[in-house]
């Protein structure tokens, strides 16, 4: 996709449309932002086909004279499918908001309102506009959980759902006025209906042929592993990363410098994605310096390769941890709880500790300590060692605090 214009999905009354925007770009001396449409409507399509088949044939919108432009009819309907970051569900906020104020629900409620403001300002939705300025809190989202802390933090957050239950429905009432799905040329889109079939039979293909390649390796296993070519990521010696936790999965980078564990952030504060798509696109703009892993000797490796758009992010399994339910599997007894998750888990909090000159996940995991004693018990078993001892409660109750600490210092973007 160009980089200046960019599909987006706003899920309104109608359900998932498709549509696209221009985040503001200079031209002549003037700032700009646009959004496919006209000046009575903004365009949007209950499926990306008909958006490709849009596209491919109007020639008269208000993203006609955008200096890239000329690229978008061009463009596969792979490349016109929204990214997950570009997803806005308008309708589910009064939903989002009844959630506990935490790093995503504002993330997420951030990125809504920023898009619904942009909309209201390009389209002239006074009323959208004043819906959103009645609520400070809205304009204090992008700084994080910060301003919802305390007091006068639990007051803003709770004037901002009272906002929201009491108007929420101008904000969507507006939108769906304001959308519309224009007729569309029948052969364009019987075109890119027949892309994205030939598409997902190639996807079918591929998958089958990698069955039968894995099972056949397995058969012959005439190439060991340790001849077998090594990735790009082990080539630079940095990993992708990918943390599971009860606030959903977010991608990150890790490598070790010296043995040191370093994560992709600075300050103690780990930049996070929700996607690989928008991990490789920030490491190809803001994400290219500014951090911690630019002391990797290798790190301009990465860099290249995500500007050209050849960067694929795999993540090992082995780099993948899994956080969820850890906290009730310990106080429910050692019998419950998966070795292999729990090793992982207390591998991230230490190394995650270590590089953030946080000594809390190293004092709390020693074996002198309750969840120390029980952690070390669990991931390396010995008949000989004495069982902890029931109840777990104060064990697990740490444990959450461990993951509650780790999860402040994740920063998405």
């Amino acid at each position: 996709m160009a980089s200046d214009i960019v599909p987006i999905q706003l899920s309104l009354t109608e359900g998932d449309l498709v549509t696209l925007w221009a985040p503001r770009w200079r031209e002549d001396g003037e700032e700009w932002e646009a959004f496919l449409g006209d000046e009575d409507a903004l365009f949007a399509f209950p499926s990306v086909p008909r958006l490709a088949a849009f596209v491919r044939t109007a020639t008269e919108h208000d993203l006609i004279d955008h200096p890239a432009w000329s690229v978008v009819p061009d463009l596969t309907v792979a490349e016109l499918t929204p990214d997950d970051t570009q997803r806005y569900d308008v309708v589910g906020v009064p939903e989002l908001v009844a959630s506990d104020p935490d790093t995503w629900t504002i993330g997420e409620l951030a990125e809504i309102t920023d898009m619904i403001r942009s909309i209201a300002e390009v389209c002239e939705l006074d009323r959208v506009t004043a819906v959103l300025d009645a609520a400070p809190a809205f304009g204090l989202l992008s700084q994080g959980t910060l301003p919802f802390v305390g007091r006068e933090g639990k007051r803003l957050w709770s004037q901002l759902m009272d906002t929201i239950a009491e108007r929420w429905d101008e904000v969507v009432d507006s939108l769906d006025e304001l959308v519309e799905a224009p007729e569309v040329d029948a052969a364009a889109l019987a075109a890119a209906e027949k892309e994205v079939e030939v598409a997902e039979d190639v996807d079918a293909e591929t998958e089958d042929e990698t069955d039968v390649d894995a099972g056949e390796d397995v058969d012959a296993d005439d190439e060991p592993a340790d001849e077998r070519p090594r990735t790009f990521w082990e080539e630079v010696g940095i990993d992708p990363v990918r943390i599971i936790s009860r606030d959903g999965e977010v991608l990150t980078l890790r490598c070790y410098l010296n043995d040191a564990p370093v994560f992709l952030g600075t300050d103690g504060r780990i930049d996070v994605f929700r996607g690989e798509r928008a991990l490789t696109r920030w490491l190809a703009e803001d994400g290219a310096e500014g951090h911690d892993l630019v002391e990797a000797s290798t790190w301009p490796e990465i860099v290249d390769k995500a500007t050209v758009g050849e960067l694929e992010v795999v993540v090992d399994e082995l780099n993948v941890y899994d956080l969820t339910g850890l906290e009730d599997d310990i106080a429910e007894g050692t019998l419950t709880i998966d070795p292999t998750q729990l090793e992982q888990a207390t591998e991230l909090l230490l190394d995650v500790g270590d590089w953030a000159d946080d000594e809390e996940p190293r004092e709390a995991l020693a074996e002198s300590q309750p969840l120390g004693w029980l952690v070390s018990f669990v991931v390396r078993p010995d008949p000989t060692r004495l069982a902890p001892s029931p109840p777990f409660n104060a064990e697990a109750a740490r444990f959450h605090e461990l993951i509650d600490h780790l999860l402040e210092r994740l920063q998405q973007h």
